[in-house]
C-alpha cells in the first residue's frame, strides 16, 4: 500500500485530503507544521509521497521542501499553495519540489499526481543508475560500458582540464557534458553549450569571442562573447569538427593561454573557461583530410570520453523507456503506459539508428497514440545500419546524399525565414526573435538566400516587361512607379 505524508496546518483541508487519498487505497500520515512532518519523514516506513503547503506557521514551506528531501531524497513531494505566486512555483521545482498544485485542490488532478509519483516509485529498476542532472536531462547507466563511463566522468570532473567527447548522433554527448560539469568544482558556475555548426561561420567568431566597438559597420556598442559570458564555468563546443580552420587556431590560442583579442580588439582578454568539446565525426580521419588542426586535436583529447551507441548497450532500453515514459506522462498529465512483452521484444529486435534521441520520439508517440507497431519499425527501414553483408556505399553516392540534405535544408531554412518575415510584416528584430536566431543572423541569411522585402526599391534596370509595356500604354501608376525607381546623379 503506497504511503503519504500530508502536510498542512488547516483541519479541514487536512480532513479532506485525507479521506479522498484512504477511499484511493492509500496509507495515509498527517502533520500540522514542518518539525511535526520532519519527525513523520523519520519514522518508518518513510512515505513515498508527501504533500506540502507553502505556508506553515513554524517555518517556510521551501525551507521544509529542503529538509524534508535532505531526510528523504527519493521521495516525492508535491506543494499546494492558496496564491498565485509563478516565482515560488520556479523556485520550489528547483530546489526538487515534484510537482506544485493550487488551492482549491482538484480532486482529479491531486489524485493522478499521487497515482503517477507512486507508479514511478513501483517502476524503479534494480541495478540501474540514474542521475537527475538539470531537472529535464538525466544520466542513465545499466551497461557495463556506461558504468565504466560513468567512473571515468568521477574520476576526470575534478580535473579541470579539456575534455573530448565522441560518439554517434543522439547518443547523450551533452548529458555526459552536463554530467562532467555536475561533478566538477565548477558546478556553481554556468554551463553553456555552443552548436558549432548552428551558427554561420561569418557570425561563429564573433558570437564566440564578442567585439568592441568600431569592429564592423553597426557596431555602436561592445559586445562580450560566450567565452566571458561563461567566465569561471564550463563550455560545451558541440559538434566542434564543424568549426573552420581560422577559428580553429584562434580556439587553439584560448586553450594555451586563456585569452583572446575581441574582433576589432587592442587589449587581450583573459577567461577561466572549462572547454569541453563533442563530435560525431572521426576526428583522426578529419585530422588527415585537413579539416581539423592536430595541435587543436591533441589539446582537446587530453581526455577521451566515447559514448557507444544504443545498439551496443541494449540492458538501458527498458529503464530508459521507463525513465522517458513517466517523465513525458508528468510532462503532459497523461498516465503511464505499461510495457507489455511484445512491445519489450521489439524494442530489443530494433538497431536503433538515432539512439536515445530515436527512442525518446518513440515513447512520446506510443504514450499519445499507444501504438505498440510504433516501436518496432517508428521510422520505416534504416540501410545505414541493416546487415547486408555489402560494403558502405560509395563516397559519390554519400556527396550525392550530403547534397540533397544541404539542399533541401536551405530551401525548408528560407521558408522558415520568409514566412517570419510575411507574419511580423518584414520587421526584421521580430522574425529574429520569433525564430530564436540573432538578428545579423536574419540579415546573413535572408541575404544568403536572397529574400527582399516587397517595401525595397527595383533598380531601373530589373524593371520587367510588363511594366514597359504598362509605362508605354501611358498607365500613370506605372510611369510614377518608374520615376520614384530612376535615381538622377
Amino acid at each position: 500500500m503506497a504511503r503519504v505524508l500530508v502536510v498542512d496546518d488547516d483541519p479541514m483541508m487536512m480532513r479532506y485530503v485525507r479521506n479522498l487519498l484512504e477511499s484511493e487505497g492509500f496509507s495515509v500520515r498527517s502533520a500540522v507544521s514542518g518539525a511535526a512532518a520532519l519527525d513523520e519523514m523519520q519514522m518508518l516506513p518513510a512515505p513515498e509521497v508527501v504533500l506540502l503547503d507553502k505556508r506553515l506557521p513554524d517555518m517556510d514551506g521551501l525551507e521544509a521542501l529542503q529538509r524534508i528531501l535532505s531526510l528523504a531524497p527519493e521521495a516525492k513531494v508535491l506543494m499546494f499553495s492558496q496564491q498565485h505566486d509563478p516565482a515560488g512555483i520556479v523556485q520550489a521545482m528547483k530546489l526538487g519540489a515534484a510537482d506544485y498544485l493550487a488551492k482549491p485542490i482538484d480532486e482529479e488532478l491531486l489524485l493522478d499526481a499521487v497515482r503517477r509519483y507512486v507508479a514511478e516509485e513501483e517502476t524503479a529498476d534494480p541495478g540501474v543508475l540514474c542521475e537527475e542532472l538539470d531537472g529535464s536531462n538525466f544520466f542513465l547507466a545499466a551497461s557495463p560500458a556506461m558504468m565504466k563511463l560513468y567512473e571515468q566522468v568521477q574520476r576526470i570532473a575534478p580535473i579541470d582540464m579539456p575534455v573530448l567527447i565522441t560518439g554517434e548522433s543522439g547518443t547523450g554527448k551533452e548529458v555526459a557534458a552536463q554530467l562532467l560539469h555536475r561533478h566538477s568544482e565548477r558546478s556553481a558556475r554556468r554551463f553553456l553549450k555552443i552548436n558549432c555548426a548552428a551558427i554561420p561561420e561569418d557570425l561563429l567568431e564573433s558570437e564566440l569571442f564578442g567585439y568592441d566597438a568600431g569592429a564592423f559597420t553597426g557596431a555602436t556598442t561592445g559586445k562580450p562573447g560566450y567565452f566571458e559570458q561563461c567566465d569561471r564555468g564550463t563550455i560545451l563546443l558541440d559538434e566542434i569538427g564543424e568549426m573552420p580552420p581560422r577559428l580553429q587556431a584562434k580556439l587553439l590560442q584560448v586553450l594555451q593561454e586563456q585569452r583572446y583579442f575581441r574582433l576589432g580588439g587592442k587589449a587581450p582578454v583573459t577567461v577561466n573557461v572549462r572547454i569541453l568539446a563533442a563530435t560525431n565525426v572521426d576526428v583522426k580521419t578529419a585530422v588527415e583530410q585537413g579539416r581539423f588542426r592536430l595541435d587543436l586535436y591533441y589539446r582537446l583529447s587530453a581526455f577521451h570520453l566515447h559514448i557507444p551507441p544504443l545498439r551496443e548497450r541494449r540492458e538501458e532500453l527498458v529503464p530508459m523507456f521507463r525513465q522517458f515514459m513517466k517523465r513525458m506522462a508528468n510532462l503532459h498529465r497523461q498516465p503511464v503506459r505499461p510495457l507489455s512483452d511484445s512491445l519489450q521484444r521489439a524494442m530489443m529486435q530494433h538497431d536503433w539508428p538515432g539512439n536515445v534521441r530515436e527512442l525518446y520520439n518513440v515513447v512520446k508517440r506510443y504514450l499519445v497514440l499507444g501504438d505498440e507497431t510504433l516501436i518496432a519499425a517508428p521510422n520505416g527501414p534504416t540501410p545505414a545500419i541493416q546487415k547486408t553483408g555489402s560494403s558502405a556505399p560509395p563516397a559519390a553516392a554519400a556527396s550525392d546524399l550530403k547534397k540533397i540534405v544541404r539542399r533541401l535544408k536551405g530551401e525548408a531554412e528560407a521558408e522558415a525565414i520568409r514566412d517570419a518575415l510575411e507574419k511580423t510584416r518584414w520587421k526584421r528584430k521580430d522574425a529574429a526573435a520569433m525564430l530564436g536566431i540573432c538578428y545579423k543572423a536574419l540579415i546573413y541569411k535572408s541575404r544568403q538566400y536572397g529574400i527582399i522585402s516587397p517595401r525595397e526599391k527595383v533598380p531601373p534596370c530589373a524593371t520587367s516587361a510588363t511594366a514597359s509595356h504598362r509605362i508605354a500604354a501611358g498607365d500613370p501608376a506605372a510611369v510614377r512607379e518608374n520615376r520614384r525607381n530612376i535615381r538622377v546623379p
